[in-house]
């Protein structure tokens, strides 16, 4: 924000080496600003989604594939992931409408409204995307312990002895842990990924903000 921190600078003096400046300009450099904000917002979208789908697709082989079947959740995860391509390209779309509309824009009323909306576009998109990650390993967790042989044998083993109310405490407690983990893990990418953009988009807010009163 050094420019702008200039030009109201130069702007609040009354004789000056600087030329004068008006709200105009200051509202021009927000706006271009805003825009570059927005564009960077869309394009790390698209370069995530297309990350993770790489990612997703040299994980589904063969292997991967038969013990889906095996566990009998492989048409579910086929309309899982269907779903969640749907939603994410959605709001990659969002994200592509927002920067249109906001590079055309000539109120600052209005550019604070599509600012804001961005903001909260792009928070209900992490909040979507935590979500997605806390059900994944969810129903992975209860589908491995439903399917896979060796833990069936444990639980058994442990329901035989007398444990069973203990294991199962410590079974969800472990995987309330982890999921917290990752969640945790995720949301600090998300928060250095975006966080940093949308600090900044706020920011250009508030300098509207002040011209708009």
């Amino acid at each position: 924000m050094e420019e702008l921190d200039i030009l109201k600078k130069a702007w609040k003096k009354e004789e000056s080496s600087f030329e004068q400046v008006s709200e105009k300009q200051i509202y021009t450099m927000l706006h271009q600003k805003s825009s570059s904000i927005v564009k960077l917002i869309l394009i790390i979208s698209i370069l995530e989604f297309v990350f993770w789908n790489i990612i997703a697709f040299g994980m589904s082989d063969d292997k991967y594939q038969a013990k889906l079947e095996s566990y009998g959740i492989d048409q579910f995860m086929l309309v899982i992931n269907v779903i969640n391509y749907a939603i994410v390209i959605g709001f990659i779309y969002v994200f592509y409408r927002n920067y249109k509309s906001i590079s055309t824009l000539d109120s600052t009323s209005i550019l604070m409204k599509s600012i804001l909306s961005t903001r909260k576009t792009v928070q209900n998109y992490i909040w979507y995307n935590l979500a997605i990650i806390a059900i994944t390993i969810a129903i992975s967790i209860y589908m491995m312990f439903s399917h896979n042989a060796e833990i069936i044998l444990m639980t058994q083993k442990q329901i035989e002895e007398g444990h069973k109310t203990m294991f199962m405490c410590f079974c969800v407690a472990i995987s309330i842990v982890f999921i917290a983990a990752v969640i945790g893990l995720f949301w600090l990418f998300y928060r250095l990924l975006y966080g940093i953009l949308l600090k900044k988009l706020f920011a250009n807010y508030k300098e509207l903000k002040k011209i708009e009163l």
